[in-house]
């Protein structure tokens, strides 16, 4: 049987992804990736190759041709459209469709610029939730992503996302606790394979309230969703005072941290592992992985761009379980 390779998004056309997918294939035997097929735009790619001054021979095949081709040539599967920007949002559901079709593995995406392909009419906030959209459509169950950025050091979960912190207090719910932590509890399990997985959750003010004093979200939001998460047997603790848990003797005690806000999570994060991080998304129905970093415009073309975080996520998406 041909093994299935993992696809590549090409992101934004305008950003470091490009180059960074070709540094990655040149390492290819130094980091013993696994075969990967980029997808996107031709012509982005060898304009990368161009600028890095590389010998990245590209291409054109089908998935299938892939694992054979990757020891010499870089495989890529060609994706037009209109605009460049169009060609990056197409990259992205015909990845997920080829997947669907039990053609790749899994899906790596390299960054977008929003802002850009909102003018094309792209109505998501973002990967995580076209994806989301992708899977209910073609597998046609109802889907809710998780974000998780992953480590060897640290894996975090933002409970909220991209959300103004003033409004966090109105959107931490019971239900949106209790939903995240057994999906992300389920998917460490079987995406992981860890056995029991262990979860803590970072309480919402300082010192997770002082048992009320300092607000009651903690008491009566996260600690009641914890007492029901684990009469189902899910092994979560807290709500813990986020200042204490990241240490390094704390993160002994568990596997993935929850945290009520978006920087709660992402700071120690990235403090921790700023080029090692990994983007996974829990709860779909396929594996996703991106590096955790931005298109950085400023350096596209200058060659200093580290393929770090993009390498480790192509290693993790090869390392899952589907």
């Amino acid at each position: 049987m041909t093994k299935r390779p993992l696809l590549l998004t090409q992101g934004d056309p305008h950003g470091i992804g490009p180059e960074l997918a070709l540094k990655a294939w040149s390492r290819r035997h130094i980091d013993s990736l696994e075969p990967f097929a980029l997808i996107g735009d031709p012509d982005v790619f060898a304009r990368a190759a161009r600028i890095l001054e590389i010998d990245a021979p590209l291409r054109e095949a089908a998935p299938a041709e892939a694992a054979a081709l990757f020891e010499r040539h870089v495989p890529l599967i060609s994706v037009s459209a209109a605009t460049p920007e169009a060609i990056t949002v197409q990259a992205i559901a015909d990845a997920v469709r080829l997947i669907h079709r039990g053609e790749a593995r899994a899906i790596v995406t390299n960054p977008i610029t929003k802002a850009a392909l909102y003018k094309t009419g792209f109505s998501y906030p973002g990967h995580t939730e076209f994806l989301g959209a992708l899977a209910e459509e073609l597998w046609g169950t109802p889907t809710r992503p998780v974000m998780m950025i992953w480590s060897a050091l640290l894996a975090v979960v933002p409970i909220t996302i991209h959300v103004p912190v003033a409004d966090v207090p109105h959107l931490l719910t019971r239900e949106l606790v209790i939903e995240t932590a057994r999906i992300v509890t389920r998917d460490m399990r079987d995406k992981f394979g860890l056995a029991k997985p262990r979860l803590a959750l970072a309480g919402l003010n300082p010192h997770a309230g002082e048992s009320g004093t300092i607000g009651r979200e903690d008491e009566d939001v996260l600690r009641p969703a914890v007492e029901i998460l684990q009469a189902e047997g899910i092994a979560i603790v807290g709500p813990l005072s986020a200042d204490t848990m990241f240490h390094a003797e704390a993160r002994k005690a568990y596997d993935v941290a929850l945290c009520p806000t978006h920087d709660q999570a992402l700071i120690p994060a990235k403090t921790l592992a700023f080029d090692e991080g990994v983007n996974v998304t829990l709860g779909l129905p396929f594996i996703r992985t991106s590096p955790d970093h931005g298109t950085a415009p400023d350096i596209v073309g200058r060659g200093i761009a580290r393929p770090t975080s993009l390498i480790a996520a192509l290693k993790l998406a090869a390392r899952l379980q589907p």
